[in-house]
């Protein structure tokens, strides 16, 4: 399926299901993704390995991202228009990026500049919570919005494919760290991929996945499922009605939860 990238450092502001009307950041390359993941749902398609190992090279200088970041909430804020959140996504994993907790404060100095009542939020994979630096930057976020999509290893090699090894274990570890400033996000889906089953929908999955959530005590939990084409052609969205049952689950352990099929 067509899957698509974000070609510039600020986007939109679009329509988030989660998040309002969102003013989006990419601190990736506007031609193609970047992540130490290379999740079979994707929106912005396969992980180019070959890219990961120049890193350094590939991320939009600090000053170029606060030049354009001013530039729009400038504009946006002469022009009357409303504004609910910033948010860090775009084509890969936002805190790979190297000066990545400096684009954090440098975010919340313009944010109460211009737009004050607005919020800042981030959607990471949880990869990187082991850097001591991104972890607190995190820490000073309005969201922080962290993947969980599954508690098994096995399946978060089947799902998210990490290029470099890492457990469900130590995610979870990493997300309970944040003594509950955290959003645990989890996309559920079902299909099959290189031969190999995926489903997280099971009740051994649902059942592990709920005893992290409660260890962890985020709070906040999303639930959805994908919205846009993926890389993968042979996965299937999981119904409304079954994603409101799993967040009725979660709604038992005492935690909010956000809904978007």
């Amino acid at each position: 399926m067509d899957t698509f990238l974000f070609g510039e450092i600020i986007f939109g502001p679009v329509k988030s299901r989660r998040l309002g009307n969102s003013l989006g950041i990419n601190l990736l390359p506007n031609n193609f993704k970047l992540c130490n993941y290379d999740c079979v749902y994707c929106e912005c398609g396969w992980t180019h390995k070959d890219e990961i190992k120049t890193l350094e090279t590939k991320f939009h200088p600090i000053e170029e991202v606060e030049k354009e970041l001013a530039k729009k909430l400038v504009y946006m804020h002469e022009s009357g228009m409303k504004l609910d959140n910033i948010t860090f996504a775009g084509n890969g994993e936002p805190t790979l990026h190297p000066k990545f907790a400096e684009i954090i404060d440098l975010t919340i100095d313009l944010r109460n500049k211009y737009y004050p009542e607005a919020q800042i939020s981030v959607l990471s994979n949880a990869t990187m919570l082991h850097n001591r630096k991104v972890f607190d930057a995190l820490l000073k976020v309005d969201k922080n919005i962290q993947k969980l999509d599954s508690a098994y290893t096995e399946t978060i090699k089947i799902i998210n494919r990490p290029l470099k090894p890492i457990t469900a274990e130590t995610i979870i570890e990493n997300l309970k760290r944040f003594n509950g400033k955290v959003i645990v996000q989890t996309l559920f889906l079902r299909g099959t991929y290189n031969g190999a089953i995926i489903n997280n929908t099971t009740e051994k999955e649902i059942s592990k996945w709920l005893e992290a959530i409660k260890y962890i005590e985020p709070e906040e939990v999303m639930v959805y499922t994908f919205a846009r084409n993926t890389p993968a052609d042979t996965l299937e969205k999981v119904p409304q009605d079954e994603l409101n049952k799993i967040a009725d689950r979660v709604r038992k352990l005492g935690i909010d939860v956000l809904v978007a099929g």
